[in-house]
């Protein structure tokens, strides 16, 4: 979780400098900017699920060594693929904001390239949630 926590915070610091950034010259402009800021701070969702999945698997009676390496790994999954996720939500959120300042034309395209940035995130949290299903099965 903290992984996660470390990508959201990443993404939404770098992003939030671009919103800064363009607040002061175009202030009608910060509502449809806060996007990748949003999409960044559901990267920790992510890392949140995983670790009350993982949380609710652990019992001490019957807690082997292959559970404790399968939770390990799907916290690793989870954590990474959203720590990446969140630094590529932060650069184009931070480049996507200040270019689009400049043509509101770019807004769309900007939107898919998160979107596809955020899906980094989900495909760690899907392979999180298959080995979790495979450790505790």
């Amino acid at each position: 979780m903290v992984l996660s926590c470390a990508g959201a915070a990443i993404g939404t610091a770098k992003s939030g400098i671009g919103i800064s950034g363009i607040g002061t010259f175009k202030p009608e402009l910060i509502m449809r900017s806060l996007i990748p800021v949003v999409m960044s701070g559901i990267l920790s969702v992510y890392g949140l699920v995983v670790a009350v999945l993982i949380a609710g698997g652990i019992s001490p009676k019957d807690y082997s060594l292959f559970n404790g390496f399968m939770h390990l790994s799907c916290g690793l999954s989870v954590g990474f693929a959203c720590l990446a996720s969140g630094y590529s939500i932060g650069i184009v959120g931070d480049e996507g904001v200040r270019q689009f300042m400049h043509q509101p034309k770019l807004f769309v395209g900007i939107v898919l390239i998160l979107i596809f940035a955020e899906v980094l995130g989900l495909y760690g949290m899907i392979i999180a949630l298959i080995l979790n299903t495979k450790g505790s099965g």
